[in-house]
């Protein structure tokens, strides 16, 4: 591995079709990348990589998908952006779009890159349907496969939904990856380098030592979550972040790089009104 590696995080894009109305989208997310991309290209040095760890639109239509396609090819970057898939992502949208691909359009979006000694892998920890994350048949295994194909080099996991951080609080699974996969990830990664493991879906900066891993969660491009309303519900307030990322011999250092915001209040339900929006989000999406 190279001595040091910088690389730049973004997470929650929620990206808008221009086309479509859309209700739930908080803010004009398409400026703010377009932001956070330019200020990107000014850093120095240049990051190596970019991961995008989820929720790239917000609604996972194919007009979503174009939309983030031009805003990135407008940036101009010169630097491979590696993208996970997020619980707002369609995989029906995502593959044809972004990828050209028209087959196998439910599977999910596994894939992984040696980039300077560094083995970036990303998981898809989308499921379809629902809020919060697990894995699906087959993908542990591919995991542990690419584990020990390059068993030797450092290990930088992207994936929507982090570690469950309590494994004794099933109700809180819709932030999380799954109580039973989060334990089933602990015992693949056991005897291998992983720096870290970056993540997000919450909507607020958290840094985790997870059983020795370093976990990272972002705000995203979207909304920021007002966490110190978290004991009656979610307060939705404005805000967005980027992350920047340096792996040097000594570890990874995260340094958060937020954009100017007034933290005006977007939205707010308390954890009642939350269990039926999760129950009425879950109902819509299996219909469609």
């Amino acid at each position: 591995m190279s001595d040091t590696i910088t690389f730049v995080h973004l997470t929650d894009l929620h990206v808008g079709n221009p086309a479509e109305p859309d209700d739930h989208l908080y803010s004009d997310t398409s400026a703010t990348l377009a932001t956070i991309l330019a200020e990107v290209k000014s850093l120095v040095p240049q990051p190596r990589f970019i991961v995008a760890s989820g929720d790239l639109t917000n609604r996972g239509d194919a007009g979503c998908y174009r939309q983030l396609q031009q805003i990135i090819a407008a940036a101009g970057l010169d630097m491979p952006v590696l993208y996970a898939l997020g619980n707002h992502d369609r995989r029906d949208g995502f593959y044809p779009t972004m990828l050209g691909q028209s087959d196998d359009l439910d599977a999910p979006y596994d894939h992984a890159q040696v980039i300077d000694g560094l083995h970036i892998i990303v998981l898809d920890s989308s499921v379809p349907n629902k809020v919060g994350g697990a894995f699906e048949p087959g993908q542990l295994d591919w995991l542990k496969a690419q584990l020990e194909e390059h068993a030797e080099l450092p290990k930088l996991l992207v994936m929507h939904h982090a570690p469950a951080l309590d494994l004794d609080s099933p109700d809180m699974e819709w932030e999380s990856l799954s109580i039973a996969d989060t334990e089933a990830l602990r015992d693949a990664l056991e005897d291998y380098d992983v720096v870290g493991i970056l993540s997000g879906h919450i909507h607020f900066d958290r840094v985790s030592n997870w059983h020795g891993i370093p976990v990272v969660v972002g705000i995203g491009q979207h909304a920021a979550t007002d966490v110190l309303w978290l004991h009656e519900g979610l307060r939705i307030l404005s805000g967005a972040s980027f992350a920047i990322g340096t792996l040097r011999p000594s570890g990874l250092s995260i340094t958060f790089a937020p954009q100017p915001a007034e933290r005006r209040e977007l939205h707010s339900f308390t954890f009642a009104g939350m269990t039926e929006m999760l129950k009425k989000y879950e109902s819509t999406e299996a219909a469609e």
